[in-house]
C-alpha cells in the first residue's frame, strides 16, 4: 500500500507553476510597487471639489482614477495568487493584509468622485458627454447616472469606503478554517492507497467504484464541518448580513436587487430560472433513480453521486494529454485561439497545476488587463472531470485575453453574468468531441451522463444554491436570526424538492450549506444556470458552422462590458430574457435521460 500526501509548496517543480512575472518578477517588485502606489493617492486631493469646473477637468479625474485601479488590480491579483499558493505561508497573507489596507485607503481618497458626478445638474452632465474629452468615458459616466438613487453623499460614501478593510472578513475566516486549519485524515481508496483528505481531493474520493470508500470519505468530510458548523454558521450570517447592510444603506429593496442591478440583469431572469426548474425537477429525479438502478443500490445517497456509471470513460490524463483533448476539442474557435492557449497552459506558465499543503481549494482564472490570464488548478490525473474544469477555466482566461485587447481599460472587465458563457462554452465542445470518438454503446452512454450531471450540477445545482441564497437573506431583510438550525432546515427542504422522494438524505448532506464559498459572494450561483444555458445554444451554433455564428461569438469575447451582458449575448444569438434558453437546456436534460434509458438493458444489464 502506498501514501500519498500533498506535497510542500517548495517542493513543487517551478514548470508545474504559474510564473508571475507578467504581474511583478519578484516579491520586492511588488513591494516597491505598493509603497509607488500608495505614494500617489494624495494626488486624488487636488481633483475634490472641482470637477463641476468642465469636462476637460472631470475627463482628467477619470484618467487618473482609472490609472489607479489599473496598478491596484496588478497589485491586488499578484498578492491574491501568492496567497492562494499556499494559505499556510504568512507571506501570502501580509501581502493581502498590506494591499487591503492601502486599497482601503484609495476607496477612502476617491470616495468623493460619484457624488461630486451626480451633484451635477442633469443637463449639464449631458451637454458634457457630447464633448471629445469625455467621450472616452461617456458609456461609464452613463453607467454611474443609473445609479443616482444609489449613491450617498459624499462623507457617507467615504465612510463606507473606510469599510474595506474589513467587510470580507466573514469570507477570509471561512477561507481559512476550511483550507488552512481544517485537517479530515486521509481514506484508503479502493486501490489500497492511504490519501489525504481535503477539500481538493473530497471530489476525487467520491469518484472511487468501492462505496465504502464513498461513504467513509463523505462522513468523515463533514465530521470536521459538523466539529466547526456553529463557527461556518456564524461567518455565513455576518456574509449575509453585509450583504442585507449593504443594499439597505444604498436603498435597494433588497439584497438580491441590489446584485442584479449591477449587470442591470431583471429580476424576472432570476425568478424565471427558478420556475422552469422546478418545473423540470421530475427530470431530475428521473435521472437519480436512473443512477439507482445502474449502480444497482437499493438507495441512492449523495455520495453516489460522483461515481462514474460506465467506468471505461475513467481513465488517467496527464497535463499533457489534457491540454491536447482541449485543444481538438475547440478547433471550431479556430488556429488562433486553440495556439495562443495551447501555448499558455503548456509552456507559458499560465497554470498552477496541481495540489499542494496549504493551497486554495477547487480551481479559478485570475488575470488583469495587463497580465497573463492565469489559472489555479488542484489537477488529479485520474478524474475526467477535471479536464473539463481546465477547459472552463481555460474559457475565462482566453475571455480575459480578447476583451483586453479589445478593449479600453475601463470597458475591459466583463461581468460574471457573461463569464459563466465563456467557460461552459468550451465544455460543451469537449462533451462533443468526446461524443463523436465514441465506438461503443458504453462509450456514448458515458458522456451522455456526463451531459447529464453537467447540466444537474450547473442548472439544476446551481439553482437551488440560488433559492438558498434567496431564501436567508430574505429571513435576515425580515428580521429572523440566521441560526445553524435556521441554516440546516432551509437547505434541508430543498434538498428534498431537489432530489426527490426516493433519495436517501444523510443528515450531514445540511451542512453542505456551510462549505459553498461562493455563498460569500451572494447572488453569483444563479449565473452558472443561465451561463451553461446560454453556452448550450451558442456552442451549438459555433460547432455546426452556422453562418456569422463564429464571427459573433468572437465578438461577444471581444466585447467585455462595452454592453450591457444581456445585450452582448443577444448579438451573439441568444436571449436570455426571455427564459427560453434555459426551458431548451432542460428539454435537452429529458432527451438525455431518454436515450440513457434506451440504452439501458445493454449497457447496465
Amino acid at each position: 500500500m502506498t501514501v500519498r500526501s500533498l506535497p510542500e509548496r517548495c517542493t513543487v517543480a517551478a514548470a508545474d507553476t504559474w510564473d508571475l512575472a507578467s504581474l511583478f518578477p519578484s516579491d520586492d517588485a511588488w513591494e516597491a510597487a505598493l509603497v509607488a502606489w500608495e505614494a500617489r493617492l494624495p494626488q486624488f486631493t487636488p481633483f475634490a471639489g472641482t470637477l463641476g469646473s468642465g469636462p476637460e477637468r472631470l475627463a482628467e479625474c477619470l484618467a487618473f482614477d482609472l490609472a489607479i485601479d489599473r496598478e491596484g488590480d496588478r497589485l491586488g491579483t499578484y498578492a491574491h495568487l501568492r496567497a492562494a499558493e499556499d494559505q499556510t505561508a504568512g507571506t501570502g497573507q501580509r501581502m493581502m493584509g498590506r494591499f487591503r489596507h492601502v486599497a482601503t485607503r484609495a476607496g477612502e481618497l476617491a470616495s468623493f468622485i460619484r457624488p461630486e458626478i451626480l451633484a451635477l445638474p442633469a443637463e449639464t452632465l449631458g451637454e458634457w458627454l457630447a464633448t471629445a474629452a469625455l467621450a472616452p468615458y461617456r458609456l461609464l459616466l452613463e453607467r454611474l447616472v443609473r445609479t443616482r438613487p444609489h449613491v450617498l453623499g459624499e462623507r457617507e460614501e467615504r465612510l463606507l469606503a473606510m469599510q474595506g478593510t474589513f467587510a470580507g472578513t466573514a469570507a477570509r475566516v471561512f477561507r481559512q478554517l476550511t483550507d488552512a486549519d481544517m485537517r479530515f485524515g486521509t481514506v484508503t481508496d479502493g486501490a489500497g492507497n492511504e490519501v489525504e483528505l481535503s477539500n481538493a481531493t473530497f471530489v476525487t474520493l467520491l469518484h472511487d467504484a468501492e462505496r465504502s470508500v464513498r461513504r467513509e470519505t463523505f462522513h468523515r468530510f463533514y465530521a470536521q464541518y459538523r466539529a466547526h458548523a456553529h463557527t461556518l454558521a456564524a461567518t455565513l450570517a455576518g456574509s449575509v448580513e453585509l450583504d442585507v447592510y449593504q443594499a439597505r444603506v444604498r436603498n435597494h429593496p433588497s439584497a438580491v436587487a441590489a446584485a442584479l442591478f449591477t449587470d442591470n440583469i431583471p429580476l424576472t431572469v432570476y425568478d424565471g430560472l427558478v420556475a422552469a426548474v422546478r418545473t423540470h425537477l421530475p427530470t431530475v429525479h428521473r435521472a437519480n433513480e436512473l443512477r439507482r438502478r445502474w449502480l444497482r443500490l437499493d438507495d441512492l445517497h449523495h455520495y453516489d453521486c460522483y461515481v462514474p456509471l460506465v467506468p471505461e470513460l475513467e481513465h488517467r490524463h496527464g497535463w499533457e494529454e489534457a491540454v491536447g483533448l482541449i485543444v481538438e476539442a475547440l478547433a471550431p474557435l479556430g488556429d488562433a485561439y486553440c495556439d495562443r492557449l495551447r501555448h499558455g497552459l503548456l509552456d507559458g506558465r499560465w497554470c498552477d497545476r496541481y495540489p499542494n499543503v496549504g493551497k486554495q481549494a477547487g480551481a479559478f482564472s485570475s488575470g488583469t488587463y495587463d497580465s497573463a490570464p492565469y489559472i489555479l488548478m488542484n489537477y488529479q490525473p485520474e478524474a475526467i472531470e477535471h479536464v473539463f474544469t481546465l477547459a472552463h477555466e481555460a474559457g475565462h482566461s482566453m475571455h480575459t485575453r480578447l476583451a483586453a485587447e479589445a478593449q479600453p481599460y475601463q470597458y475591459a472587465g466583463y461581468t460574471i453574468f457573461v463569464a459563466e458563457v465563456a467557460s461552459t462554452f468550451n465544455e460543451q465542445l469537449l462533451a462533443r468531441l468526446l461524443l463523436e470518438r465514441c465506438r461503443t454503446p458504453r462509450e456514448r452512454a458515458a458522456i451522455l451522463v456526463r451531459e447529464v450531471d453537467a447540466i444537474r450540477a450547473t442548472i439544476v445545482r446551481q439553482t437551488m444554491f440560488a433559492e438558498f441564497e434567496r431564501t436567508i437573506h430574505a429571513a435576515a431583510e425580515a428580521g429572523e436570526p440566521l441560526t445553524l438550525e435556521r441554516f440546516r432546515a432551509s437547505y434541508r427542504a430543498l434538498l428534498e424538492d431537489y432530489f426527490g422522494p426516493r433519495f436517501a438524505l444523510d443528515d450531514d448532506l445540511e451542512l453542505e450549506c456551510l462549505r459553498i464559498p461562493h455563498f460569500y459572494s451572494a447572488f453569483y450561483v444563479y449565473k452558472y444556470a443561465t451561463g451553461l444555458a446560454a453556452a448550450i445554444a451558442l456552442s451549438e451554433r459555433v460547432a455546426e458552422g452556422r453562418p456569422g455564428a463564429l464571427d459573433a461569438y468572437l465578438g461577444f469575447l471581444r466585447g467585455g462590458s462595452s454592453k450591457w451582458s444581456l445585450d452582448l449575448l443577444r448579438d451573439a444569438g441568444v436571449d436570455l430574457a426571455g427564459g427560453e434558453p434555459v426551458a431548451t437546456a432542460l428539454r435537452r436534460l429529458a432527451t438525455l435521460v431518454d436515450e440513457l434509458e434506451r440504452l439501458e438493458p445493454e449497457v447496465a444489464g
